[in-house]
Order: C-alpha cells, then structure tokens, then sequence
C-alpha cells in the first residue's frame, strides 16, 4: 500500500467568539463555524495504532479554541494565528486548510455567513 495523502480534520465546530470591525461585535460576540484540514504523513500511525505517532485532534482543539477566545478585527488575523500556533506544535504538519465562517454578520444581507479560506504551507517542514 502506498499512501498519496493523509490529513487530520475538524469539521465545522462551532464556536462562540469576539471577532469583529465593530466594536460591538467584540463586545457581543457571534456565532462561528471553524473547519480546518491539517496534512501530514499519517503512516506512521497506521502501522503503530499509536496515538503518540498521530496529531491529536483534541489538541487542535485546544489550540483553536485558545486562539478564537482572543478578540480581533479580521478572521485572517485570527486564522493566520490559528495556523502560526498549529506549526509550531505540530512541526510535522505540512501544510492547512483552514475555513472560518462569521454566521449572520451584520452587513445587511440574508446570507448563512460569511468569513475566510486560507490554505497555507509549512515553510520549515517543505524546506527539510
């Protein structure tokens, strides 16, 4: 068996934030969704049923959850932290994929959201 790629995932979690230009939104805070894709060679753990050879979702979680609980203007900002801190744990991921939607942003219009997609690479793992 040869493995073509392999990430971890969260999907959709939802989470209660204070993210905003407003100052009212970092006040009152909103409802978001978070899904995000971490790649990484998973054959270690396949062959080991290790969880000590895997990332751990439940510290992805941590690492979201930290990040989202600190108010900002911008989604990028915040998912650009969210990124920053998973490399730095996770020096074996290679790279992320990372979306985060604002549910019911005050803009004006009947959508279900609005917010950012972000793939990104691991330069110090790609330049190994």
């Amino acid at each position: 068996m040869t493995l073509q790629n392999s990430t971890i995932f969260i999907d959709r979690l939802r989470l209660y934030a204070f993210h905003g230009v407003m100052e009212q939104e970092r006040q009152v805070g909103a409802n978001f969704l978070l899904s995000l894709r971490v790649h990484y060679n998973i054959y270690k753990a396949m062959a080991s049923d290790d969880v000590s050879d895997t990332l751990s979702y439940a510290d992805l979680l941590q690492i979201v959850k930290r990040e989202m609980a600190i108010p900002s203007n911008l989604l990028e900002h915040v998912g650009a932290r969210i990124c920053n801190a998973i490399f730095l744990k996770f020096p074996q991921a290679t790279a992320i994929d990372l979306k985060l939607t604002k549910q019911n942003p005050p803009m004006g219009a009947d959508c279900d959201g609005a917010g950012i997609e972000m793939s990104v690479t691991n330069h110090s793992t790609n330049d190994k």
